[in-house]
């Protein structure tokens, strides 16, 4: 089929020219006495997206789901109680990885479609008056739900149970893309990959953590050696990491970062909630609805149901075979259920009209009773609007 691939799922998103071509070199000596000179600003900038002045940001040759691992394993001892809500795939990943890991795991079922139930958060922390609970994991962004939780609000919560938990944050979905701020809002642990608002291809996990996080990490007696923060912490100092990286990597990084930092972060917000915004506006002109309940609805990605009789597999199908179109699948309790539209990243107005009008046409050709143009024209005034 002429043209490319139009990807416009949740991640991997689309890496931009600029990063392709600064990731194009040769091989290179990652001992070297100018290796320093590329990571030591890389960490330190990459605190500007994390958006602390007092955290320390570190990057593993791995992905989001090892940096829950690097998050728990570095800073908890075995058997340590965390606290999870579960209400999508990836929260549920990562309560499935803190059980297999040997943490005790509290974990409190939340209707796929919203998010962290801060009050019941409140009252559960107050009722733990020997403050066994060590740790909070929560799910910023909800990838298989497009559902984003209150941090700000979780921490308020935290605060007022008067609670010394660690607060973990998984952020792969909305770091670099959506609102966030590791120092305001007392994040402890906060966890990204390479692959969504970085713009670059999977293959980084890369994290902040908070100083007292830090201090935790000098005492915690759980087992680990490829993850382990101290072995990074002494040797990223200088500039350099502890075993191989992938340089090319580094590069793409450093030029994701120059590209974020150059628009800026209030602005890189500002755009991707207009592009969720004007696809939203589409969703509601076919008649169909979110996963999302009102107020959880995310900035990064929609999930959207199909009616009862409808299998959401048919609409992939159609727009990747006929259209050249990937768009996400729903997970697991959700599958067949919803398909999910990612806007993040490498998105301006135009290619999210694109994505759009092609979802429209795949709807169309599985007999959705929308109007042609219905969901293209809602989005496109808006887009015009507000540009």
């Amino acid at each position: 089929m002429a043209g490319r691939n139009h990807l416009t799922i949740p991640g991997p998103t689309n890496v931009p020219h600029e990063i392709l071509s600064a990731m194009h070199l040769p091989m290179e000596d990652h001992r070297s006495p100018i290796f320093p000179d590329l990571l030591k600003p890389v960490l330190e900038d990459l605190k500007k997206v994390f958006r602390t002045e007092t955290g320390q940001a570190f990057v593993f040759p791995a992905t989001g789901t090892a940096g829950w691992e690097i998050a728990l394993t570095n800073t908890l001892n075995p058997g340590d109680k965390v606290l999870i809500y579960r209400f999508g795939q990836f929260s549920h990943l990562w309560m499935s990885m803190a059980q297999r890991l040997g943490f005790e795991v509290e974990m409190h079922e939340v209707e796929w479609g919203k998010g962290i139930p801060v009050d019941a958060l409140e009252a559960r922390l107050l009722a733990d008056s020997e403050q066994e609970i060590k740790a909070v994991l929560a799910t910023h962004n909800e990838t298989a739900t497009g559902v984003t939780s209150d941090i700000a609000g979780v921490r308020k919560a935290m605060d007022a149970a008067q609670h010394s938990a660690l607060l973990f944050v998984d952020g792969v979905s909305s770091i670099a893309s959506m609102e966030f701020n590791m120092e305001e809002w007392g994040i402890d642990a906060a966890v990204s990959g390479s692959q969504k608002g970085f713009m670059l291809p999977a293959g980084l996990a890369i994290l902040a953590f908070s100083q007292k996080a830090l201090t935790a990490a000098k005492t915690g007696t759980y087992p680990r050696c490829f993850f382990d923060l101290k072995d990074q912490i002494a040797t990223n100092k200088d500039g350099y990491t502890p075993y191989t990286p992938s340089t090319p990597m580094i590069h793409g990084l450093r030029k994701s970062l120059d590209i974020l930092l150059e628009e800026g972060m209030k602005n890189v917000y500002a755009r991707h909630y207009r592009l969720a915004e004007g696809t939203r506006l589409a969703i509601k002109a076919w008649g169909l609805e979110l996963c999302a309940q009102a107020g959880f609805e995310s900035d990064t990605v929609s999930a959207v149901m199909v009616p009862e009789g409808k299998d959401a597999k048919e609409i992939l199908s159609v727009a990747f075979n006929k259209y050249n179109i990937s768009l996400g699948a729903g997970l697991t309790e959700v599958a067949g259920k919803l398909f999910r539209i990612g806007h993040m990243g490498d998105m301006n107005d135009v290619s999210m009209l694109g994505s759009i009008a092609g979802v429209e046409m795949a709807l169309l050709d599985c007999g959705y009773d929308i109007q042609a143009g219905s969901g293209v024209a809602a989005a496109l005034e808006y887009y015009r609007e507000t540009a």
